[in-house]
């Protein structure tokens, strides 16, 4: 696989048209279509349906197509950093995370990191899991950040833990219980529910929900594979849910600690002794970035 192939792929995926993709590119139409097609049979798969009249991506096109623009993005700024040797060199770090909730966490400490580490570039990844781990394990992603039950900790890998996040009952805003202070489970049986199942979320949280819908008919839990899916859920007024307490900022949804309840414990999970000094510097400032 080349940044030829690449190009190529993301302009065809974005035009829905060999033609105007190798204008783009200011290449022939049939160069297009060869690296296409070389791109295809290194995959072994279809990345595009294609008629004489229409281009479309397949599913597996689609998927692909988010890879493409953040492999060619890492490759753009590497090849800047090398281009471009000054003093002040880029100072790239790959950051992985399981969604975009994550960020909520993260926002402080790249604040601080923007102030210490000097051209500091954070580069983010956000994808499933599985795929997730698997570039971490080829130390592709220097850095992943997760609940502590979601995160394999072997001998070579190190979990540090940021805070300690507590497992809530997330309603509306405007919902009769959004003011107390801790909710009781079974005070959720009444409720509509929304339940999540995404793998993401830490498996204590999808204890309690699995427990909960159990009490509830099913023409009254609503079903999601996304955490922002079922906070705009949240939000509209469908229910309530279970979730670590993150977006605690977001002033449409309350978070109301559930009892008896031990916090989950969020971190960041990088490999032991690592010789990389902005990943050095990085986590140096993580656990004082977090408490600003």
């Amino acid at each position: 696989m080349n940044i030829q192939q690449l190009e190529s792929f993301i302009q065809v995926a974005e035009h829905l048209n060999f033609a105007r993709a190798s204008e783009a590119l200011n290449v022939t139409q049939s160069a297009v279509s060869r690296q296409i097609h070389t791109l295809e049979e290194e995959l072994n798969t279809k990345l595009f349906y294609r008629t004489t009249r229409t281009v479309s991506l397949t599913p597996d096109g689609a998927i692909f197509l988010e890879h493409a623009k953040q492999i060619l993005g890492q490759l753009k700024v590497a090849t800047a950093k090398i281009q471009h040797h000054t003093n002040a060199r880029v100072q790239v770090l790959t950051i992985g995370c399981e969604s975009e909730t994550d960020l909520d966490v993260l926002c402080p400490i790249l604040d601080a990191c923007r102030g210490q580490i000097p051209a500091f570039h954070p580069v983010f990844r956000i994808i499933p899991h599985r795929s997730l781990l698997n570039l971490f394990f080829q130390r592709e992603i220097q850095v992943l950040f997760g609940f502590r039950e979601n995160l394999p900790i072997k001998e070579d890998i190190v979990f540090r833990e940021l805070e300690k996040i507590p497992l809530c009952c997330v309603l509306p805003q405007d919902h009769p219980q959004a003011g107390w202070e801790e909710i009781d489970e079974g005070s959720l049986y009444d409720q509509e529910f929304i339940l999540c199942n995404a793998s993401t979320i830490p498996s204590r949280a999808v204890e309690v929900q699995n427990r909960v819908v159990q009490h509830i008919s099913p023409e009254r839990v609503h079903a999601s594979e996304n955490p922002q899916v079922v906070l705009t859920l949240v939000r509209a007024g469908y229910g309530c849910s279970v979730l670590p307490g993150v977006s605690l900022h977001d002033g449409a949804i309350a978070y109301v600690p559930l009892k008896n309840t031990p916090p989950l414990s969020y971190g960041a999970l990088y490999h032991r002794n690592t010789a990389d000094p902005v990943l050095k510097r990085f986590l140096d400032i993580a656990p004082r970035g977090k408490g600003q």
